[in-house]
């Protein structure tokens, strides 16, 4: 026991306090061993970094053209899953769906001089990708020139029309123009083998140039007044006809009436006077009386002043001594 330490502390334990064990030296790691499994590895990543980057995938709406050292070898067109030689193939895309191409607005003259602007667009597919690339070599280039057919068979097409057969839905053969415009235009993409196809040519807007426009409409306006004026004139000479031919048949129909009526007049006269007459005969005194009581009627108003003898037998009927 200690002198100096006081009686009843007590050492805490700490376990730093232990005496560190000294370590032993490993041994080096022999690479050696382990050199074929490494070499293994990474010829089995490289092999499958090559087939990731030189397998390719041939969609349906789409042609893939494989080269070799920048030559056309092959075309895919059947989709799958392809692969191409490393290093010494590349592949391309072309589209193998329908396509929209809008033309540029152009400036033509018709047949009867006139100017106007026509807008087209085209509707196109590639046909044969190899004649595209040989002969085209891209989209754009194959764009280029079809556009260029198309404004030119446009502007010889349209140029044998007058203007209102342009314009004017009634009279206007714009169906068959669009017709024969696909039909040439296909024609002249076959002769030069530019692997393209035409689907259809349709115009979109035809305008005038601004300086021509309020001439048109104005001599447009004068053609439809004259056109409304002449159904008119001819709305009224039908009008005129059909009444002429209505008052004479209401004039016929009016004489003929007329007549019907005199002949059943007459008859009915002819009839009364054989009843009269056969009336008459039988007291002619009476009829006598008759006749000048009739005659009284027409002779005798208001104001009629008559100066007869008394012994007159007229007088003596109208004042009523009669035997």
């Amino acid at each position: 026991m200690e002198p100096n330490k006081p009686l009843g502390e007590v050492k805490k334990f700490n376990p730093y306090d232990r005496p560190k064990k000294k370590k032993e030296p490993r041994d080096p790691v022999d690479f050696k061993k382990y050199w074929k499994l490494i070499v293994g590895l990474v010829v089995a990543f490289v092999l499958l970094l090559m087939v990731l980057t030189n397998v390719y995938i041939v969609k349906e709406n789409e042609y893939r053209v494989v080269r070799q050292f920048g030559e056309v070898v092959k075309i895919q067109e059947e989709p799958g899953i392809r692969m191409k030689i490393p290093f010494i193939q590349s592949v391309t895309t072309l589209p193998n769906y329908q396509m929209t191409y809008d033309v540029s607005e152009a400036e033509i003259n018709t047949k009867d001089k006139k100017r106007i602007i026509i807008d087209n667009y085209a509707v196109w597919h590639v046909v044969n990708p190899l004649d595209l690339i040989s002969n085209a070599g891209t989209i754009v280039n194959a764009e280029s020139r079809m556009e260029e057919f198309i404004y030119s068979v446009v502007r010889t097409e349209l140029g044998q029309l007058d203007y209102d057969e342009i314009i004017n839905d009634e009279n206007s053969s714009r169906g068959s123009v669009n017709d024969a415009v696909t039909a040439k235009v296909n024609e002249l993409l076959n002769k030069d083998q530019y692997g393209i196809q035409v689907m259809d040519v349709r115009i979109k807007r035809t305008d005038l140039p601004e300086e021509n426009e309020q001439s048109v409409y104005t001599r447009m306006i004068s053609e439809r007044e004259s056109t409304a004026q002449e159904y008119l004139s001819q709305g009224d000479a039908k009008k005129r006809e059909m009444e002429a031919q209505a008052d004479r048949q209401a004039q016929e129909v009016i004489a003929t009436a007329r007549k019907e009526a005199a002949l059943i007049q007459a008859e009915g006269e002819s009839a009364a006077a054989k009843i009269y007459n056969e009336s008459f005969s039988k007291d002619p005194e009476f009829y006598e009386l008759y006749r000048s009581l009739e005659s009284y009627k027409k002779t005798i108003g208001d104001d009629t002043v008559i100066v007869l003898p008394s012994d007159s037998p007229y007088a003596e009927i109208l004042s009523g001594n009669f035997e």
